[in-house]
């Protein structure tokens, strides 16, 4: 389900990419930092709604992966603390204390 309304998503963005492509021919001068360049409207809508589409991508992906490799880290200590508890246990036997004789 969750993969279906990612394709779903998908769809619609390129549908309105189209969409917006179709009736934008207008050639709009773009200032760059460095350089300058002449481009049709939809071209510029497309490539930077892509370019912005990618790297919101790779900064979630990024966060994500932190907190899968930060998940795997606390389930191993979880493990190997439940581990030393275990073994702990098994290998402890009842403390004698010596009792006090009021005689």
């Amino acid at each position: 389900m969750k993969y279906l309304l990612i394709v779903l998503l998908v769809i619609v963005i390129l549908v309105i990419s189209v969409t917006l492509g179709a009736h934008n021919e207008q050639v709009v001068t773009f200032n760059f930092l460095v350089a300058k360049g002449d481009y049709t409207l939809s071209t510029l809508l497309a490539v930077l709604f892509g370019g912005g589409l990618v790297l919101g991508w790779l900064v979630s992906g990024l966060f994500y992966l932190r907190l899968r490799l930060r998940l795997g880290r606390a389930e191993r200590q979880i493990k190997r603390l439940q581990q030393t508890d275990s073994s702990a246990s098994a290998n402890s036997s009842p403390v004698l204390t010596p009792s006090s004789n009021k005689e």
